[in-house]
């Protein structure tokens, strides 16, 4: 992976992890955080929405990978929510 893409990958990352963070209120978790959200997000979905027979393109490259970054990481954010209630 180049320099750029590593680059590209963390604004991404850190764009749907602080979009996770508002849409699950109290979700957020810092600017590296909402990062390392974001980039597990972005795994989970990519993993995720293929498995469910759920896909769809809004145009641009870049719009589309936060949407599905932002979807898993809302994703991520809610199990983890499950834990920290569960202590």
């Amino acid at each position: 992976m180049t320099l750029e893409g590593v680059l590209i990958a963390l604004i991404i990352g850190a764009i749907a992890g602080w979009l996770a963070g508002v849409i699950v209120k109290g979700g957020g978790f810092g600017l590296i955080g909402n990062i390392v959200v974001g980039i597990v997000g972005a795994l989970v979905a990519g993993w995720l929405l293929p498995q469910l027979g759920v896909g769809f393109s809004l145009g641009s490259p870049l719009v589309t990978s936060i949407a599905y970054a932002t979807i898993g990481a809302v994703i991520v954010l809610l199990i983890v929510s499950l834990f920290r209630r569960a202590r």
